[in-house]
């Protein structure tokens, strides 16, 4: 037997469906409120490692790093919260993804256009620098094996502690530039020349 549109049967059904439809939608948003770090009903709050984007045009292409800033919130970092001797996401949460348009020189290292993963070694005295071509992964997942190589970091003094980790780009000239790493007292970094 097929019922009309608006027998009282079918009406119900759609009612009681958009009743399900309406509790479900407060239940995620309660959840993602939660996530975000807010009670419900009040505005969320910053994240704590909020993402961020480092971009330069040289060499006759583009690089763009994406990253999650992780902040001191006053803690030891370096040889603390970032232990020496250890492989190093590079900033929070997601892996730092680093997409470049043409191939460059990272140091010695011939790095192809392409998606990449950045990580570090950091050492008291020595850093690395760590291209690897596993992408999309979360940052603790590391995979020595897929690494496209390592280059030495330069060190740079830092006159004053910065809260913030950041990646920027300086010292660019058509066909250079330089990759910086900054948190806490560390200034590091790596010259980046087309090929």
């Amino acid at each position: 037997m097929r019922l009309h549109p608006s027998h009282p049967r079918i009406s119900s059904f759609r009612t009681l469906a958009a009743l399900a439809s309406v509790a479900l939608l407060a239940v995620a948003s309660t959840a993602l409120t939660a996530q975000m770090g807010a009670a419900p009903g009040q505005p969320p709050k910053p994240m704590p490692s909020p993402p961020a984007t480092a971009s330069v045009t040289v060499a006759g292409g583009t690089i763009d790093i994406r990253y999650n800033t992780p902040q001191m919130r006053g803690r030891k970092i370096m040889g603390g919260l970032v232990p020496y001797g250890k492989v190093w996401r590079t900033g929070a949460n997601p892996a730092t993804t680093l997409i470049t348009s043409v191939p460059l020189k990272f140091g010695a290292l011939l790095v192809p256009a392409g998606t990449h993963t950045i990580y570090s070694l950091p050492s008291e005295d020595a850093w690395q620098l760590i291209i690897n071509n596993q992408t999309g992964q979360w940052g603790l997942t590391y995979n020595q094996s897929m690494d496209l190589g390592r280059v030495p970091m330069l060190a740079k003094p830092m006159s004053a502690p910065q809260e913030g980790m950041s990646l920027s780009f300086e010292n660019t000239t058509p066909t250079s530039t330089e990759l910086h790493m900054r948190w806490e007292t560390t200034d590091r970094y790596v010259v980046i020349t087309a090929p």
